[in-house]
């Protein structure tokens, strides 16, 4: 039935958002929750990040003053807000689900480590990473590509708000065409950012393969699990 067994979902935090300017949106977050339970009991084993957009971003911090490695300590809390209010939309549809984050701060999660998250995931239980890598300097993009290369995932999944990877952003020129595949090295030539460079290049040199797909239509995330060709697939 399934085509992975187990999965890293990375997850935006402006698409928590919703229809708002800012913060979380409960149906959207209710709408994950309810997909990502879907797979899981089809037996996916499933880690998460999500980012902290919604909330707050290093990078903004810092255009707008901010001292950088306190802006991005920032957005690692923010990213730690969203992972609590996705484990608590989980364990409200009987969804067992964790959080283990990169900085201490028991008893809100437990300190992270692969054996730990490892268990988890051996457990049924969704395992959520917070709190990117624990450094400044590093997006969630990157930490997920390290979360996605730690636990040893079949593949990372990238929801956004569009079903793919397009030559343009397809939100602003009607005319972008969207690839059904690409592989790293044709990401890099034509400078597509679906990921920043630093976490782009580990799922290459690590052999992680990424789908970028529309998470925001219900339903989507089960067809990627059982092999439904929507979205791109970036491989070597």
């Amino acid at each position: 039935m399934v085509k992975y067994n187990r999965v890293l979902l990375k997850l935006s935090g402006e698409s928590l958002m919703g229809d708002q300017q800012y913060g979380i949106d409960s149906q959207r977050l209710n709408d994950y929750a309810e997909q990502i339970k879907e797979i899981a009991n089809l037996g996916v084993q499933v880690g998460i990040v999500i980012g902290g957009g919604n909330i707050f971003r290093g990078l903004s911090g810092a255009a707008k003053g901010f001292d950088r490695v306190k802006g991005d300590s920032m957005g690692m809390l923010a990213t730690v807000i969203n992972s609590l209010a996705l484990n608590s939309a989980l364990e409200a549809i009987d969804c067992k689900s964790c959080v283990l984050t990169a900085i201490r701060m028991e008893p809100i999660g437990e300190f992270y480590a692969k054996q730990k998250a490892l268990d988890y995931l051996d457990k049924g239980y969704v395992t959520i990473f917070s709190a990117g890598t624990g450094n400044p300097y590093f997006t969630t993009d990157t930490g997920s590509s390290l979360r996605g290369i730690e636990m040893e995932a079949d593949v990372m999944l990238k929801g956004t708000r569009v079903d793919g990877i397009y030559t343009a952003d397809p939100e602003k020129d009607p005319k972008a065409s969207k690839f059904e595949s690409i592989t790293f090295d044709e990401i890099y030539n034509k400078n597509l950012r679906i990921m920043d460079l630093t976490a782009t290049t580990m799922c290459k040199e690590n052999d992680l393969s990424i789908i970028v797909f529309d998470m925001d239509t219900k339903g989507n995330l089960k067809k990627v699990i059982e092999g439904e060709n929507i979205g791109t697939l970036v491989h070597n």
